[in-house]
């Protein structure tokens, strides 16, 4: 890999790490309790964050995966999560992460609203979704999360160059409180009140 890939690589799964660590911490009764993430509860988020490792799997490998059940804006992507969400996501990890090798981040990948690129540059959208996903699942169970804070610059850079706002994706940016850290800036920018209970806050 060149420097750039595995600075990347290396950011990519530090970002599942933390995510791991999140949902390895959610008990049995809290899956289908609401996340922060809009309309989708734990067990959908973690259905979600699922199907991103099996898309980024089938990008690397050239593969049709056709299994929209968890893609952006779908009603119910924990069907994919399973009654035991950690191994399903465990195993979904592992699979990806071995199909990522130099020539696979190479490959040009096409992605609606970001056109064609390298697949490397998609898993810095993957930073960014990981990182997100985890202070959802967190915040929605009434957790304080601190997030790596490299990595919320990563996904601060990535959101402000390339944030898509439409529904099922990132909502309207948001005003955080007069000296708010950067997480908190992140977190607002891509339509999230950290500040507030996770009842009210949208995504």
């Amino acid at each position: 890999m060149n420097a750039m890939q595995t600075d990347a690589m290396q950011q990519y799964r530090r970002a599942q790490d933390g995510f791991d660590a999140v949902l390895a911490a959610v008990r049995p009764d809290q899956w289908d309790a609401p996340s922060a993430c809009a309309e989708w509860t734990v067990r959908d988020v973690a259905g979600h964050v699922i199907w991103g490792q099996r898309q980024m799997q089938a990008w690397a490998t050239g593969a049709d995966y056709a299994d929209g059940r968890g893609a952006p804006g779908t009603p119910h992507p924990g069907e994919l999560a399973g009654p035991d969400p950690v191994p399903v996501w465990r195993a979904a990890r592992a699979e990806s992460v071995a199909t990522l090798t130099p020539d696979a981040l190479a490959r040009t990948t096409s992605i609606t609203g970001l056109g064609e690129g390298p697949l490397a540059r998609i898993v810095t959208l993957l930073i960014m979704d990981t990182v997100a996903h985890t202070w959802d699942v967190a915040h929605g169970l009434g957790r304080d999360v601190r997030l790596d804070p490299e990595l919320v610059t990563v996904a601060f850079d990535w959101a402000r160059t390339n944030v898509v706002r439409r529904p099922g994706f990132f909502g309207p940016e948001l005003a955080p409180p007069a000296g708010s850290d950067e997480q908190t800036r992140m977190l607002a920018f891509i339509g999230r009140a950290a500040w507030r209970p996770a009842a009210l806050t949208s995504s």
